[in-house]
């Protein structure tokens, strides 16, 4: 069968899927989901049908909670009904979600996971507002690429139908969602041969009709509530297989296998840490190289959070384990600790320990847990390290954090800085500019080329400013001939492109740039004068670091060809 590749964002990859499989999708914009709706409603728009040949009615709603409600009524019609939302905007959402979860309405939304507004607001991502909407009764699917994120939509849509659990599919907010990576597109005989239609059928007569009459949204009092709560258990019990059953039979459809637990690492590891989302891949990359080191280390990846399958978690973890450190991606003042770890805390003394009795031998691993990564802050390979060597150590920290310097309630963990895995096969480039300028355009356009006119691989990630236009942004962009994994930026770059003038009197531009590597400059000056001109800083690192020096007056180019300020194409 023919590969179709496309260079594209995560919301992207899940919005074409998201559209071709519902009939009814209700928005209201919010970053970083924004996009999702933009694109369903640019193609219903433009008439596209979905795989079943009808056109999906898009219909943007006064609020998230508003939306929440038409997704609810819709679905109580036998639609198929989807929404996209991020942070505050799913907290609008949840009471209407307890409701759809509580009458086992099949149904899926996605979520860029994002911060919630606390002490400070900010639009950036980690898991704090799905965490805030794990008691609705929702199923958590967590992706933690662009690839995925397109693959999990299809399969969060294919359990939902048979499993009759409402599903959250959610990917890290602009670290996935922003993200341009080459994907594999899911075809529409891809999305028809994992949607089984008999349980389209199963859903469309669930609907509320007068001519077949159901009681449904009742009030209840003491005598019948709490027997009525537990009888979802069964749905929820065999939700964890039927999800499985799903990923085997997408594997099959397209040779993509994907296990609700993954384990990634060395068979006798002895340190492992258990993440998800986009922090899998950076902790992937690191197992690799330290494995090459000798190390015993190992990852296990989470994509079903909930339901949380205790068993299959436990199978997955090597039976050499002496010592597990869970990551969580939000924070939970005055909680014994994190979700995730007191999930695998819960797991290993239930789990294990009744194993661990049947072969006559109880010892259990240490288990620790920490934070990384809430509103976006950076995840690199080298606090991997740091949190693989405090799990070594006779009384290792926990509750730690990792990333920042906490000189308030000293739970910070150490690392080097300097540690860096960068691989000598990817060309990795920075690009300086502002927004609005053309840089975060015209480099999207450099790594569709390479990515699709290529057999490269490619990668873009765009850091922006939350006051947007006219504020700096970085683009870093990586290609090179193998899948690209490396979720966090680049801290050695072969390219530096500065793109206005001002940024190297007032920014180290060139502190990421390896020996023997290119600066290019946007620069009134020519190259007979332009050195004179440079900070004496600049020009030290030029010389240390013999780089090859590039100047062009892009400002005068773009008047002359009048494309006004827009300086980069």
């Amino acid at each position: 069968m023919k590969k179709t590749f496309a260079t594209i964002d995560g919301n992207e990859a899940v919005a074409r899927v998201a559209y071709r499989l519902n009939e009814v999708i209700a928005i209201y914009p919010i970053t970083p989901s924004s996009s999702m709706g933009e694109w369903a409603d640019t193609w219903s728009s433009e008439e596209r049908p979905n795989v079943w040949g009808t056109i999906p009615r898009v219909v943007a709603m006064q609020s998230e909670g508003g939306a929440a409600a038409a997704v609810h009524g819709a679905l109580q019609t036998g639609s198929l009904t989807t929404t996209f939302t991020s942070s505050q905007g799913l907290l609008l959402m949840i009471p209407n979600l307890y409701k759809i979860a509580g009458e086992l309405t099949s149904a899926v939304i996605h979520v860029a996971a994002r911060s919630l507004a606390t002490h400070a607001l900010s639009i950036f991502g980690d898991h704090s507002d799905v965490m805030a909407a794990r008691a609705t009764g929702f199923a958590l699917l967590c992706s933690a690429s662009v690839q995925e994120s397109q693959d999990f939509a299809l399969i969060a849509q294919a359990v939902t139908l048979q499993a009759r659990v409402p599903f959250m599919h959610f990917f890290d907010g602009f670290r996935t969602s922003h993200e341009i990576q080459k994907v594999q597109l899911l075809e529409d005989s891809d999305l028809q041969a994992l949607i089984d239609e008999e349980l389209v059928f199963a859903h469309r007569d669930r609907a509320l009709t007068p001519d077949h009459p159901v009681l449904r949204g009742t009030a209840q009092n003491p005598d019948v509530y709490f027997q009525s709560r537990e009888s979802i258990n069964p749905y929820y019990n065999v939700c964890p297989d039927i999800v499985q059953q799903a990923m085997d039979k997408f594997g099959e459809i397209t040779g993509r296998y994907y296990r609700i637990f993954e384990y990634h690492g060395a068979p006798d590891a002895e340190e492992v840490i258990v993440i998800m989302g986009s922090g899998c891949e950076t902790v992937h990359e690191t197992v690799d190289n330290l494995i090459a080191r000798g190390k015993k280390v190992g990852v296990v990846k989470v994509r079903l959070f909930r339901p949380f399958d205790i068993k299959r978690f436990v199978e997955v973890l090597p039976a050499s384990v002496k010592a597990i450190a869970v990551l969580d991606r939000t924070k939970e003042p005055g909680s014994a600790g994190e979700p995730l770890y007191l999930d695998v805390v819960t797991a290993v003394h239930e789990e294990w320990l009744d194993r661990q009795r049947g072969s006559g031998r109880i010892s259990t691993p240490k288990i620790i847990g920490g934070r990384y990564g809430l509103s976006s802050k950076e995840f690199t390979p080298a606090m991997v390290l740091a949190v693989f060597e405090n799990l070594t150590q006779a009384k290792s920290k926990n509750h730690f954090t990792i990333g920042i310097n906490d000189d308030v309630s000293h739970t910070s963990l150490p690392f080097d800085a300097d540690f860096s895995i960068e691989p000598d096969n990817v060309v990795r480039a920075m690009f300086y500019g502002l927004g609005s300028d053309g840089t975060v355009g015209a480099n999207k356009n450099s790594i569709k080329i390479i990515g699709e006119q290529t057999d490269n691989y490619a990668q873009g990630y765009f850091v922006y400013d939350s006051k947007k236009s006219g504020s700096i942004t970085v683009s870093h962009l990586r290609f090179g001939s193998q899948p690209i994994r490396s979720t966090f930026l680049i801290s050695q770059a072969n390219f530096i492109g500065c793109h206005q003038w001002v940024f190297v009197e007032r920014i180290d531009v060139l502190k990421a740039a390896v020996v023997g590597g290119t600066f290019l400059l946007n620069s009134p000056y020519d190259a007979d004068t332009v050195w004179e001109h440079l900070p004496v800083e600049v020009q030290q690192q030029i010389i240390s670091k013999q780089l090859k020096f590039y100047v062009i007056n892009a400002n005068q180019v773009a008047r002359e060809s009048g494309m006004g300020g827009r300086i980069n194409t």
